[in-house]
């Protein structure tokens, strides 16, 4: 049997009026209505008490009135106070616990809950120990949960932006390949590439054009039959893994393999290009 199937606040409350009018006016009668009180509170449990009892529950205890304070049964109208506020406090911890779980630790609230279920019969101080408790462990894990919500929106936010960050990066490499494996990409990499890594200058690099325009016309998906491939046409093209992995679909692999070895069989382009004047090969 639920707590709302036992007993309501609204005739709780009508019953207290009831008896404290009554009171008023036969105060003989104090030691009986008393006694009524007492057996009324007695079948109010906290078995289950719904998200709409709490509010109606406090409205409906109301402050004591000045007849009760002054009266014998002014601690059972405390007692039934405290245990109004205690079934009030219980309702928000259940439904704060359904509410915060997967987002923070329910520990404290489990503890509240078990303690005001098994005291609800206690006298008026513990059961303000216990309300104040379960509110307590209520703003505890309110705070966690908001903090752990923070927590997880920075993590999505700071992957989504790491995301963007790699996409846009992935953009601009694809983009940068995408030029460099055009012919005058091939030859605008090489120049400065010539310059920064050996210092050659521009008649430099128009021996190396004259070469490489004869040797693959800077394409760097050129293949001979012999085996030679790729812009400088190494033989075979897998010599060029010792730059690159990608040494098949980049140029810019490529051009680094091909000034590399120049620079140690001829020293410079222009003695490459000799050289393939002479031989019809370098």
């Amino acid at each position: 049997m639920t707590f709302s199937n036992r007993i309501s606040p609204g005739s709780i409350r009508h019953s207290f009026q009831n008896f404290t009018a009554k009171a008023v006016k036969n105060k003989r009668g104090l030691t009986v209505a008393a006694a009524a009180v007492v057996a009324v509170s007695a079948v109010v449990t906290p078995v289950v008490v719904s998200n709409a009892y709490a509010e109606p529950a406090k409205q409906a205890a109301g402050p004591l009135s000045e007849v009760v304070k002054g009266s014998p049964i002014a601690p059972m109208a405390l007692q039934h106070t405290a245990a109004q506020d205690s079934f009030d406090a219980l309702a928000v911890a259940q439904i704060t616990e359904q509410q915060v779980q997967g987002r923070a630790d329910v520990t404290q609230l489990d503890s509240a809950i078990a303690a005001l279920k098994s005291n609800y019969s206690s006298d008026s101080t513990t059961l303000h120990k216990l309300t104040v408790a379960a509110d307590n462990a209520v703003t505890t894990a309110n705070k966690a949960a908001v903090e752990h919500d923070a927590a997880v929106a920075a993590a999505q936010k700071a992957a989504a932006e790491a995301a963007a960050k790699a996409a846009a990066e992935a953009a601009a490499a694809a983009a940068a390949l995408a030029q460099v494996n055009t012919p005058d990409g091939a030859r605008s990499y090489a120049q400065s590439t010539m310059a920064s890594s050996y210092g050659w200058g521009g008649d430099q690099f128009s021996c190396l054009n004259s070469l490489w325009n004869r040797e693959s016309g800077w394409n760097y998906q050129a293949y001979n039959p012999s085996g030679a491939t790729g812009i400088p046409q190494a033989l075979p093209g897998s010599k060029m893994a010792s730059v690159g992995t990608d040494w098949a679909t980049d140029a810019a692999t490529q051009i680094k393999w091909g000034l590399g070895y120049i620079a140690g069989s001829y020293g410079t382009p222009c003695g490459a290009w000799s050289h393939s004047q002479s031989y019809n090969w370098y």
